[in-house]
């Protein structure tokens, strides 16, 4: 079962890295309908019309911060996948309303369009920075999340449903230390880092895809669905990458954490394990909400931290996914 193949398809934020990846999945292996992809940027548009000459592709100029243009994005959708969002930490302490505008009230709007226009389900995006929040961009996150949530009461009687994937540090996304390791080991440079016993979750861009893929197939609404990922430490992803190139410390930035985490203590109550992933359920349920059957309630107080997490990539697993994605 697949419940995207042959639908039509909206993407918020689809130049972006996810968008990108999903793009080319998309066409690849879920035989569209249509592919309609929403974003700020003229320019990368351009540039993915070349690499997506296909007639299923729609190209809309339009931002999340604009309902009337997203109902017209969304006339005819079957579902969307909201990956539109401001995200960099320290540019969303110093811009925070901005911030607000985007991953605030722009999901908001895309709850509210998806609702009129009649879209049967709407996955969001999330991220590892809204379990706890200690920045704005994470706090902004949060509060998405448990929008997408609510907005299955919100619909009310009307057929849309609403669940939020949230998941760590995508390797080869846009913003990713990645490249900057490398040009600086190019260069002869010493690396950032910015504490030795940093940890981070760590998924690809493929995964990362075809996890929200999955999500569609098995979400009845109310869901936040978090993977089952491996954890690495910061100094092992540089060493992986230029192991003789020398580092220095820089501290952690405004904002930052030196761990990461997915799911906080306290949403242990609420959790469920799956085979793959775990289900952080709704705290109110009243469309009907039923939990997974396969299920398995996790131990009370259990977090899923990048640094007690039970699975890890050590350097030579580093090395070898650096080098599958070049």
């Amino acid at each position: 079962m697949n419940e995207l193949r042959g639908s039509s398809i909206l993407l918020t934020g689809g130049t972006g890295s996810f968008g990108t990846t999903f793009l080319s999945y998309a066409l690849a292996e879920l035989d569209p309908a249509r592919l309609v992809v929403l974003s700020r940027d003229e320019l990368k548009q351009s540039e993915l019309r070349t690499r997506f000459d296909d007639p299923r592709v729609r190209w809309f100029v339009g931002d999340v911060r604009d309902r009337r243009r997203l109902e017209r994005a969304m006339h005819g959708i079957d579902h969307v996948v909201h990956a539109a969002a401001l995200k960099q930490v320290d540019t969303g302490e110093y811009n925070p309303f901005e911030f607000v505008q985007t991953n605030v009230m722009g999901s908001q709007h895309v709850i509210e369009a998806a609702i009129e226009t009649g879209v049967r389900k709407v996955v969001a995006l999330s991220t590892d920075k809204a379990s706890s929040p200690i920045n704005l961009y994470g706090a902004s996150k949060l509060c998405a999340d448990r929008m997408f949530i609510s907005a299955n009461h919100y619909a009310a009687t009307h057929p849309t449903r609403f669940a939020v994937v949230r998941y760590g540090n995508v390797m080869g996304s846009r913003g990713s230390v990645v490249p900057l390791f490398r040009s600086l080991a190019a260069r002869g440079e010493s690396l950032p880092i910015t504490h030795k016993d940093m940890t981070r979750f760590w998924i690809t861009l493929p995964q990362a895809v075809r996890f929200v893929v999955d999500s569609f197939d098995l979400m009845h609404g109310g869901e936040l669905y978090v993977p089952r990922i491996p954890s690495m430490k910061l100094i092992d992803l540089a060493r992986a990458i230029a192991p003789n190139s020398p580092m220095h410390d820089v501290g952690i930035r405004p904002g930052e954490k030196l761990h990461e985490e997915m799911i906080a203590a306290d949403d242990s109550r609420r959790t469920l394990r799956l085979d793959d992933r775990y289900v952080v359920q709704p705290h109110i349920a009243g469309w009907g909400y039923e939990p997974p059957e396969d299920g398995r309630p996790v131990p009370e107080g259990f977090a899923y931290r990048s640094d007690t997490n039970d699975l890890w990539l050590d350097t030579d697993d580093l090395a070898e996914l650096v080098a599958q994605h070049a």
